[in-house]
């Protein structure tokens, strides 16, 4: 037993020797006319609850040896009610030496083997419950052990999911994205240099923004947007005019806290689906706003909008559902994910997650600069 154990357990035991001094003291008072001193009283009591805590090692032993929680109950069972015989049996041999001992001193010796049997009988009962206390005791503390190991362990099984689903959406963003990204600047050095290669600058943005926010769980608003402007000015590159940015953003969420990547997949949709099939382009609507304690977050476009098959599909996508699991696991339900219609037509999302403001971030070394 650690010494903080058994420092827990003498106190204890104390405590209770003590309660019993005073308990034999009023009733001793009461119903006999005999005077008996306190400190024999004391000596009594004490020494037979610390006997028990001599003894607590022990059962503790018995315990790790048989425990109920395991598939052989039954065998711990009849190894307990062994227990009960032997500890009480061994509980009664040092109290009965420890009263021996005191009524020696104050000059009324007592045989051992009487006192012995007197003993053991008289106060079996207490001796069982005493056992069976320090017994489930024990239980009770290593289920709550086991039950906090348990909560520790889901927690972190929640955490590396969640890291898990960002690095999934960061995944989701390089391939399709890249290759087009690469497609239009390959075209683009035949016939506008100087627009491929500040193409290439933006992806560089883009990809050190990327780099920097690796297993980075929140941002800021500010930051989110930033990456998300970085995004559409290369995506812009590619549709031209056909793209258009409106924002509405109250200052006053800039430093809000917000999870990574989270506009940027809603952005992406927009832009597939309500930009791209439109002949003639639109707009990609983003907005911010405070209420009451909560941050509202609004992405849409001015689209064609979506079928209710294909809205069910893309709400099943590995990047909205990925969000979806990720805002659960950092609000706990305190959040809203839902499609609205914008009045401009075409299809939004709103999100709606507690209004905190973000902590400064690290200075994490920008990965790239380096390149020229």
């Amino acid at each position: 037993m650690r010494r903080i154990g058994f420092t827990l357990v003498v106190a204890i035991t104390t405590a209770l020797g003590l309660f019993s001094t005073f308990q034999a003291y009023g009733l001793v008072a009461l119903v006999t006319k005999e005077t008996t001193s306190s400190w024999v009283l004391l000596g009594l009591n004490m020494a037979y609850w610390w006997s028990w805590a001599l003894l607590t090692p022990g059962v503790l032993w018995m315990v790790r040896r048989f425990h109920f929680a395991r598939p052989t109950w039954r065998r711990a069972l009849v190894a307990h009610l062994a227990g009960v015989m032997v500890f009480v049996a061994a509980q009664t041999v040092l109290s009965v030496f420890a009263r021996m001992t005191i009524f020696s001193a104050i000059g009324e010796p007592m045989a051992w083997w009487p006192d012995f049997q007197r003993q053991f009988f008289w106060n079996f009962d207490w001796g069982m419950m005493t056992y069976w206390a320090i017994v489930g005791g024990s239980h009770a503390l290593d289920f709550h052990r086991e039950s906090q190991d348990r909560a520790l362990a889901a927690a972190q099984l929640e955490t590396r999911l969640a890291e898990a689903q960002l690095q999934a959406l960061q995944r989701q963003l390089h391939p399709h994205f890249l290759f087009n990204t690469l497609h239009t600047i390959s075209a683009l050095m035949h016939r506008d240099t100087e627009a491929a290669d500040a193409m290439l600058e933006r992806l560089s943005d883009l990809l050190r923004l990327t780099l920097d926010r690796i297993a980075v769980q929140e941002v800021s608003l500010r930051e989110e947007l930033e990456f998300v402007e970085t995004y559409l000015e290369i995506e812009q590159t590619r549709f031209g005019d056909r793209l258009r940015l409106r924002t509405s953003i109250d200052p006053a969420t800039l430093d809000a806290a917000v999870p990574n990547l989270l506009l940027q997949p809603l952005v992406e949709n927009a832009v597939r689906h309500g930009i791209a099939p439109k002949i003639g382009g639109g707009h990609v609507e983003i907005s911010s706003r405070r209420d009451g304690d909560m941050l509202v977050l609004t992405v849409g476009d001015d689209g064609p909008g979506l079928s209710r098959a294909s809205r069910d599909a893309l709400n099943t996508g590995v990047g909205l559902s990925n969000t979806r699991a990720r805002l659960e696991h950092l609000y706990r339900g305190r959040y809203r994910f839902e499609f609205v219609e914008p009045p401009s037509g075409g299809l939004g999302v709103t999100i709606v997650v507690p209004f905190v403001i973000a902590a400064e971030p690290e200075r994490r070394p920008r990965r790239m600069e380096s390149v020229a």
